[in-house]
């Protein structure tokens, strides 16, 4: 009998962390379930006031219908795909330079001094200002767009990932030359899953970066995309598709940061112990 009621006391207290984890799990939804409608009526009595001109601030209803036809008419859907391909495709050739990159830049100084003080100079750069310099050495096309959200992700990804690299203990090093480990093994089986957070934090940091460049190009560039649906809207000062094209984009942005991103974050904590 007394082995069986310690087990019953953790199970109760279980049981009871179960509870909490749920009850603060409804709190938390319900809370943001009343500010967004909150803001959707303060939004729908704000675009009905008389002194406000209708095409000019259009009601949630509006929005709703147009991002409805939107969809039924595919016209956002195709804009969606041709902008996440070119995210996609500049987000991944970021990861592939900036990742080596930032883990060189933390382990070679002379390195560190010459091309990491450079990124960090060109990281307070708007994305949007490597435009003008695109369309004149690629002309008006995917390749300029392509390049400036490649130079909005790659500096953050670098550098995030070289202040991780150096934030790592100097004894772990050491032990691990003493035992004997490669070049290769070094990065393979010390730098790499002891950096591993600030590798996450960086490219979740660079997907932003791509995100916005990509959006910032798009306005300017106008092509099949999100930006060109933007840009149309305001051009037929139609500003019910540009909230619809506003609300797709920051409804794609939450998906990757917190779920995807969110959850990637959320295992390594867990499987590094932090959490």
């Amino acid at each position: 009998m007394s082995n069986l009621e310690p087990s019953r006391v953790v199970s109760k207290v279980e049981k009871e962390r179960e509870n909490d984890l749920r009850t603060q799990r409804f709190k938390s939804v319900a809370l943001k379930l009343l500010f967004y409608g909150f803001l959707v009526l303060i939004w729908h009595l704000f675009a009905n006031l008389e002194t406000l001109k209708h095409f000019l601030f259009p009601t949630p209803l509006e929005v709703l219908v147009t991002l409805w036809n939107g969809i039924s008419d595919k016209s956002f859907v195709y804009a969606i795909y041709a902008s996440m391909k070119r995210l996609l495709i500049g987000y991944l050739i970021s990861l592939i330079i900036g990742l080596p990159l930032g883990l060189c830049l933390g382990r070679i100084k002379w390195m560190d001094e010459t091309i990491g003080s450079l990124s960090l100079g060109l990281q307070a750069l708007p994305s949007i200002c490597w435009l003008p310099l695109a369309i004149l050495w690629f002309g008006l096309n995917e390749i300029a767009i392509q390049f400036v959200i490649i130079m909005g992700s790659i500096l953050s990804i670098t550098l995030t990932v070289r202040d991780g690299v150096i934030s790592i203990s100097p004894i772990l090093l050491k032990a691990a030359q003493v035992l004997g480990a490669s070049k290769i093994k070094l990065y393979t089986h010390v730098l790499v899953p002891a950096s591993l957070p600030y590798i996450l934090t960086g490219a979740r940091l660079g997907w932003t970066f791509a995100w916005r460049s990509l959006m910032a190009a798009e306005l300017l560039y106008v092509s099949a995309g999100l930006g060109s649906i933007l840009t149309m809207g305001r051009e037929l000062h139609d500003m019910a598709m540009v909230i619809s094209a506003m609300l797709i984009i920051i409804g794609i942005g939450l998906f990757f940061d917190k779920l995807i991103f969110g959850y990637l974050e959320h295992f390594i904590a867990v499987r590094w112990g932090t959490k």
